[in-house]
């Protein structure tokens, strides 16, 4: 029961924490943005900055002891080795490029891996105002409601998000060009919003019935949202069809009845 009750504060600190940094999001929205590049295409701004720092600062406070991953302080300091300490996982603003351009797909994203288990997870929209929440054993929730994944049994009837990441070497457009060219053939349509944490929230709910990325930023992208997949009757796994490693930057996401259809899918693509 102690260690439910110790779940359930952990949920809490981070709600609170991604409130706090949704408000930061939500003025930044509709203003003039001071934008970087961290690359050719991979931007980020004062408001992811500001964010991370106002998150850290929140769940440091409260949790001296823990370990903390962010995207921000990893682009500046290096990689930060996942162990099986409690750690925080943070993208303080997933979804950048959408938040720069005013396209409100962009969240704050929060988990909390503990023997290198995702464990809690907290993904807000502040733009669109929607909270999703996970904890492990304990289900998945969308403002307060419960929610489940789709229970799509075709691909042909299924509806596929991806990313095209921000690689811009023709190798690397070729292989994804490909690949969607042959995975249209099979499912209903294709969405590409932008955020990959946001993606498997929508797995999360049933909006969309397969999401897979590849080549995503680390795992702050992934780590709020598996919990949130899970918990929902969903399953996370590498696009091989292995085991999911939060490290890898490798995902994929459906229901379960899906799942070996699609790995079987994304096989033939290759």
């Amino acid at each position: 029961m102690a260690e439910n009750d110790s779940l359930a504060e952990f949920l809490n600190s981070a709600v609170d924490a991604a409130k706090s940094a949704g408000e930061i999001i939500r003025k930044g929205f509709y203003q003039t943005k001071q934008v970087e590049h961290k690359g050719l295409v991979d931007l980020v701004t004062e408001t992811d900055k500001a964010c991370e720092d106002l998150i850290f600062k929140h769940l440091k406070q409260i949790y001296p002891t823990h370990k903390f991953i962010g995207e921000e302080t990893t682009a500046a300091y290096g990689v930060t080795e996942l162990t099986d300490e409690p750690t925080w996982i943070v993208d303080p603003l997933d979804g950048t490029t959408n938040f720069v351009h005013g396209f409100p797909f962009v969240c704050v994203s929060i988990g909390l891996t503990i023997g290198k288990i995702p464990t809690v997870g907290v993904v807000y929209n502040p733009i669109m105002d929607e909270l999703f929440t996970g904890i492990r054993g304990k289900g998945a929730f969308l403002n307060g409601n419960p929610i489940k994944v789709s229970s799509q049994t075709l691909l042909v009837k299924s509806l596929l998000a991806t990313e095209a990441g921000t690689k811009r070497d023709k190798q690397t457009l070729d292989a994804t060009t490909n690949r969607l060219n042959s995975l249209l053939y099979k499912v209903r349509s294709l969405r590409m919003s932008g955020s990959c944490a946001l993606n498997l929230c929508g797995i999360a709910c049933g909006r969309l019935d397969i999401f897979y990325e590849v080549g995503f930023g680390g795992p702050w992208d992934v780590a709020g949202g598996a919990v949130i997949v899970t918990e929902a009757g969903g399953v996370v796994y590498d696009p091989s069809g292995k085991e999911f490693d939060i490290t890898a930057q490798r995902v994929a996401a459906s229901n379960p009845l899906l799942k070996d259809a699609f790995v079987d899918a994304l096989r033939q693509s290759e």
